[in-house]
């Protein structure tokens, strides 16, 4: 199975995954009537939309490159995760609003030991499935898989928070403890919202490589330009799982266009192995071009 067929079946496996956690949340909520819980199984709705939205986006993304975009769709999984974030902050809005009357009126936690069994169940099931998609959004550079996640992850540390502050609560009788546990999932659900919004909205401004991916471009340019003069004006940015680099490669000016175009298909070639999904565009240029003083047996960068 290819790339993009993986990242399709775990972008539709997490909508299914995401619609049982939420039933098993909520069944949680219902038995025991806490607010916490309440606001765990809220964020869970959260995540089914959000599923939802990076498997059309991921299918969006997936598009080849046609008229009306030449350079592909990559950049809807940034959408994806934008929404995801806009959700989360919507969530965490309207558990403030549930805390806000059970803070009013507090009431005691009914059944709170099978409750917070199922909601514990819960918890082992979004975190293996976590674990999965971030591993999955590195290994095939999906953002909205990656961002999905992370946003799972999140909802299993406040999960567990939830469940350590309800046993307390119940042991102690505590009852305060139920809502001011569901404020610290709210702000909890903020951060991470504003987290993913703000690493979606780089990708969609055409962030660069980060500066360690960058020297390692470098260095392959410069171990296949055997024949050039200069490599300067490398530019890279990142679009989903593409990556676009281009670069001015200065040539003798008496090469003629065949050789130069040797260097370049190795230099291409040498990239698309190292870098998968890779987009290059190289701009060869005389020697009268060049901005640093030639004449070493390298290939320097300007």
């Amino acid at each position: 199975m290819d790339s993009k067929q993986t990242v399709r079946r775990l972008a539709f496996w997490s909508i299914i995954i995401a619609f049982g956690v939420m039933g098993l949340k909520y069944f949680a909520y219902h038995i025991t009537g806490s607010v916490a819980l309440y606001s765990d199984a809220l964020e869970s709705v959260v995540n089914v939309i959000a599923a939802a939205a990076a498997f059309w986006a991921i299918r969006v993304s997936q598009k080849p490159a046609d008229r009306g975009h030449p350079y592909g769709h990559h950049k809807a999984e940034y959408f994806s995760a934008v929404l995801e974030g806009v959700l989360i902050v919507l969530a965490a809005l309207l558990i403030l609003r549930e805390v806000w009357s059970a803070w009013q009126t507090p009431t005691l936690i009914e059944q709170p030991w099978e409750g917070l069994a199922v909601n514990a169940l819960a918890a082992v099931v979004n975190c293996g499935w976590a674990l999965i998609l971030i591993r999955a959004g590195r290994r095939h550079k999906s953002p909205a898989l990656l961002a999905d996640g992370q946003h799972i992850m999140t909802d299993v540390v406040t999960s567990l928070g939830v469940i350590a502050g309800l046993v307390g609560a119940v042991l102690t009788g505590w009852t305060i403890l139920d809502p001011l546990l569901a404020v610290i999932v709210a702000l909890n659900i903020l951060w991470q919202g504003w987290h993913v919004i703000g690493s979606s909205l780089n990708g969609l401004m055409d962030m660069a490589v980060d500066s360690q991916e960058h020297l390692r471009i470098r260095d392959i340019i410069s171990n296949n330009s055997k024949g050039a003069l200069e490599v300067h004006d490398l530019k890279t940015r990142i679009a989903g799982r593409a990556v676009f680099i281009e670069f001015h490669l200065v040539v003798d000016a008496d090469m003629s266009v065949g050789e130069s175009h040797v260097i370049c298909d190795r230099i291409e070639e040498a990239l698309k192995a190292d870098i998968p999904g890779v987009r290059i565009t190289i701009h060869v240029e005389p020697d009268d071009e060049a901005k640093l003083p030639l004449g070493t047996s390298a290939v320097p960068f300007a």
